[in-house]
């Protein structure tokens, strides 16, 4: 009689979206992939930020407004893992948890989905834009001071619907989003880098799991994808040394080539009228070494005048909304 190894059945937490729902499928295909006996179950779970749609963010407590009741769910091992957008992922790593995989990223740029197909300097004066980034509003505003950025929450079907019903001229999501939902037909314009630097961590997707699992570290280990882990370390690394979460207006975008890593950012007043841009490049292999880079760009940021950006920001803040997750 031939030993059969048994089936090894994982949990996976995701959010309840279309998107979170996609995003979930895909890294669960990806696993299967590499370990064709694994079976996972998708457990939907429900996070406060998907529950409270009627109040701004910044109400509502801050950091981890879409990601908490995964990690409960993951600390008490109601689930083994949990699937994430990075970019919604609070840069300070949670007591008992990990990345344990941050796969190959997508296309990590905005873009403009707009009516009768005009681009960003083809809206008329005073188009209404849609957007509940204050990232996103700030460099809008840097580039069309003339614009009615109108706040949009909700999830990418829904905001891509306000456009195609009138309620608004346009309306910026992630590139990234559009692509997994198959709609980039809507897509009239990618914004680039020198107009719109991402999010931190935009794009890519975040496996988190126990500390502790050293199982489900070595089932991920083949998913991880050692270039994005180090662009979006150091991408994040800046938002952590200026202690910013959903509610700053700040991008940032890291990309490597040839062992270089060349990582832009930018911090903006959230009218637009001032912003602090800047690039810095070094030789990367490690996450320390990324870490490093994101640290220092901080660093220059602050010099040029961040700081008093950052404090008009806290200063506002009751009244500014955040980087409201498209998934």
């Amino acid at each position: 009689m031939v030993d059969v190894a048994p089936t090894l059945r994982l949990r996976a937490g995701t959010r309840g979206s279309h998107l979170a729902r996609w995003q979930t499928d895909f890294v669960i295909t990806q696993l299967r992939r590499v370990h064709p006996d694994v079976q996972v179950e998708p457990v939907v779970i429900r996070t406060r930020g998907d529950q409270v749609t009627d109040v701004p963010l910044p109400r509502l407590g801050g950091k981890g407004l879409f990601t908490q009741e995964l990690e409960s769910a993951l600390r008490s091992g109601g689930i083994d893992f949990a699937v994430h957008s990075l970019k919604d992922l609070p840069t300070d790593e949670p007591d008992g948890l990990t990345l344990g995989a941050i796969l190959a990223r997508e296309d990590p740029r905005d873009a403009l989905v707009a009516a009768r197909g005009m681009t960003l300097d083809r809206l008329p004066a005073g188009a209404r834009v849609g957007t509940s980034s204050p990232r996103r509003r700030a460099q809008l505003l840097a580039r069309r001071p003339d614009l009615d950025v109108r706040d949009l929450r909700g999830n990418v079907p829904t905001r891509v619907d306000r456009v195609l019903r009138g309620d608004l001229d346009a309306a910026v999501l992630a590139i990234a989003g559009l692509t997994r939902l198959g709609m980039t037909d809507r897509v009239t314009e990618i914004l680039p880098p020198e107009v719109m630097l991402p999010a931190p961590g935009q794009g890519a997707l975040a496996v988190q799991i126990r500390a502790d699992d050293g199982r489900m570290a070595s089932l991920l280990a083949p998913l991880d994808d050692r270039a994005t882990r180090l662009a979006v370390t150091a991408e994040r690394a800046v938002l952590a040394q200026l202690e910013g979460g959903c509610q700053l207006p700040l991008g940032a975008l890291g990309t490597i080539e040839a062992g270089t890593l060349t990582l832009q950012a930018v911090v903006a007043t959230l009218d637009g009228t001032s912003a602090i841009r800047e690039t810095m490049q070094a030789s990367v292999s490690e996450s320390e070494e990324a870490m490093r880079l994101g640290a220092a760009l901080a660093a220059l940021l602050l010099e040029r005048g961040a700081d008093r950006i950052l404090a008009d920001v806290k200063a506002r803040s009751a009244d500014a909304g955040g980087e409201v997750p498209e998934s």
